[in-house]
């Protein structure tokens, strides 16, 4: 059975997903805007990271914006390999990372300084582990909000 959450704390839910407060004290602005405490929000947020349901907080920069170029990467990893997939996910480069049932088991988006970066760094990739990496670059970004009402 689904656990009821109290609508404060679903309305926090909700505003840190539309925007974080540029404030000293941003927990506090969220705190008074839903009717709680700053140390009730705090408190909350530490209990959802504890049970692993929250497992980041932080800014989302548009990597674009900021003149970088992504692009989606797969590669098929047998049994014996799949342990690459977390030390792959793992770097820093990495911001997405996916094991997937298909011949191209594991998908992995990079963010790198420009497009020129792109071979090189699939290179360095497929010598170091010793796989094949197939770079698939945008050719028209299509951005959806990613916003759940909880």
């Amino acid at each position: 059975m689904k656990e009821e959450i109290d609508p404060r704390y679903r309305a926090l839910l909700n505003l840190l997903q539309e925007g974080f407060p540029l404030d000293p004290k941003p927990f506090a602005v969220l705190a008074k805007r839903v009717g709680l405490t700053e140390e009730e929000v705090l408190d909350f947020l530490r209990s959802l990271k504890e049970k692993g349901i929250l497992r980041h907080l932080g800014a989302s920069p548009d990597s674009h914006k900021l003149g970088h170029f992504t692009c989606l990467c797969a590669c098929s990893l047998s049994e014996e390999k799949l342990h690459l997939a977390q030390e792959i996910a793992n770097l820093p480069e990495v911001t997405h990372a996916y094991l997937r049932e298909h011949s191209l088991n594991f998908w992995f988006t990079l963010v790198l300084p420009s497009k020129s970066d792109l071979e090189p760094y699939v290179e360095r990739l497929e010598k170091s582990y010793q796989i094949k990496v197939h770079a698939f670059p945008a050719t028209k970004k299509f951005k959806v909000k990613a916003v759940f009402e909880i």
